[in-house]
């Protein structure tokens, strides 16, 4: 497995986001699966490995903890702070004080003394950046996290929580389909020697190929709620899905292993964190960053899969208005 830097640590050039083993996309896997799936990446080499206190409300953490524990020197494993679950109900919350509080909780999840990499998960609209990540910067006084990251965040925020505390990291959606990092925070993060951090690199499950049909999406599936799943503009999307599993036949590799070499090519600074609650799946994202992509196939994806070839926002009005990053 090839590797990147983020911050002080050498990570898998692709890691595994855990949040799909149990939370958002419908019913988890078995516990077994999970296992299977996470066994399965160590050894395929992935090191880092990413969670949150949001996920499944702390249930994602204690999975991570029972499962990798005996693992903790070899992986780089990261949380996220300032999202979570209360009373059944997802809250944002930046203040000190629950970010201590929040981030005592995970560590017990965890069963480990210290987080690699401790992200906000979201910015409180009514707490300062800087007091949160403040606090954040005391944990890592502590000892209790060893670098800190920022998820969801304007080129203007990254720059205001760096000055109180360097940033390692910078987490936010990026693929072919979501280009919104190349607005403005992309350019921060290479300004300031931020390391970034592309999740959902495979659009929510469209660029695997096998997302056809979205009736079939589970009640409590978060994507119900996001525009480009809509049925009237899933059927204008899924033609572009077609031209781009043809790019991928081309060049005898799956759709996934596709889209993640498209994103490590945009830069030796960009570290995807693809989820995945298959096992079978993983063969197909370790296999990304062994492909090479020339400059005509990387020109014909840019131009078959783009802001403007898209139809329907990345979110609904009522997410998007929790959300501190540039939008076209």
């Amino acid at each position: 497995m090839k590797t990147r830097r983020i911050g002080p640590f050498e990570v898998s050039a692709v890691g595994l986001g855990c949040m799909n083993l149990s939370h958002a996309y419908g019913t988890p896997p078995p516990r077994d699966v999970a296992a299977a799936v996470l066994n399965g990446a160590l050894d395929g080499g992935i090191t880092l490995f990413d969670t949150a206190a949001l996920y499944g409300f702390g249930a994602n953490e204690e999975l991570l903890g029972d499962l990798l524990a005996h693992h903790l020197e070899r992986i780089v494993l990261t949380s996220k702070c300032g999202m979570h679950g209360v009373n059944g109900q997802r809250v944002i919350d930046g203040r000190p004080e629950t970010i201590r509080a929040s981030v005592e909780a995970s560590l017990k999840r965890l069963r480990t003394d210290v987080i690699d990499v401790l992200y906000l998960h979201r910015l409180d609209a009514k707490v300062p950046v800087e007091d949160s990540v403040g606090a954040m910067a005391g944990l890592v006084q502590a000892g209790k996290v060893r670098a800190l990251g920022l998820s969801e965040v304007s080129a203007a925020t990254l720059r205001r929580a760096h000055a109180v505390h360097p940033i390692a990291a910078l987490q936010t959606e990026y693929s072919l389909w979501t280009r919104n990092p190349e607005i403005a925070v992309l350019d921060a993060c290479r300004e300031l020697g931020v390391a970034f951090v592309a999740f959902s690199p495979l659009a929510r499950g469209f660029l695997g190929g096998e997302l056809r049909d979205v009736s079939k999406f589970e009640p409590k599936d978060i994507r119900r709620a996001m525009p480009r799943f809509a049925p009237e503009n899933y059927a204008a999307n899924l033609k572009l899905l077609d031209a781009f599993e043809g790019e991928a036949a081309s060049l005898g590799c799956a759709p996934a292993t596709l889209a993640l070499a498209w994103l490590l090519h945009q830069g030796d600074d960009i570290v995807p964190i693809p989820g995945t609650s298959r096992p079978e799946h993983l063969g197909d994202l370790l296999a990304a960053p062994r492909l090479a992509l020339d400059a005509a196939t990387l020109a014909r994806l840019d131009a078959l899969i783009n802001r403007h070839t898209v139809r329907g926002a990345r979110y609904s009005a009522a997410t998007q208005a929790e959300i501190d990053t540039e939008e076209f």
